[in-house]
């Protein structure tokens, strides 16, 4: 988990012009990016207060300006019904870039539900940094009303799209990191993943994960409506995850 974001407006600037800390983590969400794209996955933006940024990310990596530069499979989403919008095309293996504050209601929505889709997401904005682990990379700008509007934001997305390539031109770095291949017992490890909801019936439910679809137990948490999110352990939904 990347999260990169100022303590306050005084943050320092480093040497290469960005605020302190925010180069590293446009380095590790480059890198991730590069991984998704080289292995077949598509990046989705969207930005429901600023619709033009998630077009021109799209844009950035859709249209090779440097000669040899590949096109990469990028897509600005609609912003009317976005969360419906992004159910009904993301795939698992796939990337989401957010821009937008983080008091955005539909932007938190998206990030939560993100990894029930298996998506990597990278939430750029600017002022009061949402949560600790609200997405696998945060890019966050001091605090600073003119920040969508002044150029800053096109600078990031403008060095995650130069980043990208750089990491597309090193096959080496692009295989993923080496899972534990070591045996796991699924009954007493801690794993616990996020799906979401597609229909139930009685005390199941088939949900949607990273894995495809799949029937759990919900004897524990009770009725269950569709797009609910629900935290399952070993076949057994353990937890409903409340609004945003």
């Amino acid at each position: 988990m990347t999260v990169t974001h100022p303590a306050a407006t005084s943050q320092p600037v480093a040497d290469d012009g960005l605020p302190e800390g925010l180069a590293d983590g446009l380095a590790a969400a480059s890198l991730v990016l590069a991984r998704r794209l080289h292995a077949g996955g598509t990046l989705w933006c969207a930005s429901p207060s600023w619709p033009h940024h998630a077009q021109h990310v799209a844009v950035e990596f859709v249209h090779p300006v440097i000669v040899g530069k590949p096109a990469l499979p990028a897509v600005a989403l609609p912003t009317h019904e976005l969360t419906a919008n992004a159910r009904a095309n993301v795939r698992p293996g796939d990337v989401l870039v957010v821009i937008g504050a983080a008091d955005d209601p539909v932007v938190r929505d998206l990030v939560r539900r993100a990894p029930a889709w298996d998506l990597v997401t990278l939430w750029v904005g600017a002022g009061t940094p949402p949560a600790a682990g609200a997405a696998d990379h945060v890019l966050w700008l001091p605090e600073d009303e003119m920040a969508a509007h002044d150029g800053r934001f096109i600078l990031l997305y403008h060095l995650l799209w130069e980043l990208a390539h750089v990491c597309l031109e090193h096959g080496g770095v692009l295989e993923p990191e080496p899972e534990c291949d070591g045996p796991v017992c699924i009954t007493c490890s801690d794993e616990g993943r996020l799906v979401e909801v597609v229909r139930s019936s009685g005390s199941t439910a088939r949900v949607r994960s990273g894995d495809g679809l799949e029937d759990v137990d919900l004897s524990l948490v009770g009725p269950a409506g569709p797009y609910d999110l629900l935290v399952v352990h070993a076949g057994m939904a353990i937890t409903r995850l409340g609004a945003p």
